[in-house]
């Protein structure tokens, strides 16, 4: 199913060293760099695009032999400490777009809204987090201008090296990102830090945000230009759409507007070429597909999974194994069984006028078999709930992915891609942003609609466009790909008693919770070893 197309596809993670490196990749044909030492790796420049490449997998793998064997994180099951698998939980179960009939120690929590200091999956989040940043910043330490001219990394190579420390800045900012939107007041290090024994400071959000911020801004002109790079490599696009991300929610971040900057990097990933597919009634169906790296002029960041190359028990294995459940057959899915774990709330279900996806073809419910409400404990039952289809493992033609037992999957993530930018612009100039207009705007939520209608019966008036019109457009045209809890969040109705959903707050019919809620806390554990940190507020 996956095809190069002249850009690196598969990322294959071989081994380490220390902490950071060993990692190579099918296309480099390289083996692992097992056994070898820092000195030894970067003296030869051959080894730098197979160390850079540990950085990206590790939002796509657990471990360093897949699916399981030798994990980055100990003290919870590999797979469940997989970064994509957590930031999604994260991101989906604590809001009204799902719910997970598992029982692991803490994971209803994360829909209950009533999680602790000690949770273990407040724990493992931040763990992935803060391992990932280390990579990055071993990375960029041993590439200074300083080592590389020590190294002899020179003319070409130099130029090439810039771009992989630029493209590391960036897989770090992200991850920082990250750890300020989960948990407020983090510690921060950078590769300016001592390696070993090693309290860091805690910094505000404030201080985050304007770290993250700058240091987009710093690499932008370093990085490979928009739509210029290998597929699943940063570019300056995917440094503009973080930046718009962060200025969108930068009310809550630092309790500042600054709509008129999302717009401004909004206008710059819409200027570098990308565009929506209106080709074909399934051209939404078709980002999410096994294939969805090929013919895809939307997707500006991708997370990669390969059946074969890139085995893991997180990541899109999670999400499409755990939604299959019921009566689904899961052969339909190109998998070899479902998990039963995931489905949606009534809530969520109540954002389509039609279910059946005959109007609207982002509507792609499970119903046989599914009650639409949730009436008893959401654990015990996966037939309580619509389940979804919008991933599988099959390509355009039907065909199952490359793993052929199924039990590996193929299907990209789309961690950025530019419908996200179309609503992102839109929701800026409601919120009355400069350098954007209202009809342009409209324009790109019909252009989406546009897709899901294959054709104009979907249209809006410009009186139909405002803030709670785009919330619910951005849960039709965006759910299950990890945004819902941080726009809930902006839009003031993560915690709030207005806003209901099945269980939210662990009652059938929903409650209010505390605004603590809006953040995790630091992990207790990370509090005794680290005197620096503080908790963070509503937080014992």
């Amino acid at each position: 199913m996956k095809t190069n197309n002249k850009r690196m596809k598969n990322w294959l993670v071989g081994g380490m060293i220390a902490l950071t490196l060993g990692a190579c990749t099918k296309d480099l044909n390289r083996t692992p760099l097992v056994g070898s030492t820092s000195a030894s790796v970067y003296a030869d420049f051959n080894n730098y695009k197979s160390v850079l490449a540990k950085l990206y997998a590790g939002f796509a793998i657990s471990g360093q032999t897949g699916p399981a064997g030798k994990p980055d994180i100990s003290g919870i099951d590999e797979g469940t400490s997989n970064y994509l698998r957590q930031y999604w939980q994260w991101e989906e179960l604590p809001t009204d777009e799902a719910l997970i009939t598992w029982t692991d120690a803490g994971l209803q929590d994360l829909h209950n809204l009533d999680w602790t200091a000690d949770n273990p999956f407040v724990r493992t989040m931040y763990q992935r987090i803060y391992y990932q940043i280390s990579l990055c910043n071993e990375f960029i330490r041993e590439t200074t201008d300083d080592k590389l001219a020590g190294n002899n990394i020179t003319g070409d190579n130099l130029a090439t090296a810039h771009v992989y420390v630029a493209e590391a800045r960036f897989l770090r900012a992200l991850s920082y990102w990250h750890a300020m939107d989960l948990y407020g007041n983090v510690p921060f290090v950078t590769e300016k830090d001592p390696v070993g024994a090693f309290t860091p400071k805690q910094a505000s959000r404030k201080e985050v945000y304007a770290y993250v911020e700058s240091e987009l801004k710093a690499i932008e002109g370093t990085l490979v230009a928009a739509r210029g790079n290998e597929y699943a490599r940063v570019d300056q696009a995917c440094a503009w759409t973080l930046l718009a991300k962060l200025y969108l929610n930068a009310s809550v971040y630092i309790g500042e507007d600054h709509s008129t900057d999302v717009i401004t990097y909004c206008n710059k990933v819409i200027a570098a070429g990308y565009s929506i597919n209106l080709d074909s009634v399934n051209s939404y169906k078709n980002l999410f597909l096994a294939d969805n790296n090929t013919m895809n002029n939307e997707v500006i960041l991708p997370i990669t999974f390969d059946g074969l190359e890139t085995k893991s028990y997180g990541g899109m294995n999670f999400i499409i194994h755990g939604m299959i459940g019921g009566s689904m057959p899961s052969a339909a899915f190109g998998v070899n069984g479902g998990w039963g774990g995931m489905r949606v709330t009534p809530t969520f279900v109540s954002q389509f006028t039609d279910i059946t996806g005959a109007t609207d073809r982002r509507a792609m419910f499970w119903t046989d078999g599914q009650s639409r409400e949730i009436p008893n404990d959401p654990t015990k039952d996966f037939k309580q709930g619509y389940a979804l289809t919008k991933f599988r493992n099959v390509d355009r033609a039907g065909h199952q992915g490359h793993d052929a037992t199924g039990n590996f999957v193929d299907t990209d993530f789309p961690m950025f891609r530019l419908a996200d930018v179309y609503l992102m612009y839109a929701e800026a100039v409601l919120r009355g942003g400069g350098g954007g207009n209202a009809a342009t705007a409209l324009q790109y939520v019909n252009t989406l609609r546009q897709r899901a209608y294959h054709g104009t019966s979907g249209n809006i008036t410009a009186g139909q466009l405002t803030l709670d019109f785009i919330l619910a457009e951005r849960s039709r045209e965006l759910y299950w790909e990890a945004t819902r809890r941080t726009d809930l969040i902006r839009f003031g109705k993560q915690t709030s008693a207005a806003y209901l959903w099945a269980w939210k707050g662990g009652t059938m019919n929903g409650a209010g919770v505390k605004d603590a809620y809006n953040i995790l806390p630091i992990p207790s554990a990370d509090l005794i070893a680290n005197p620096n940190l503080v908790q963070n507020d509503g937080y014992k």
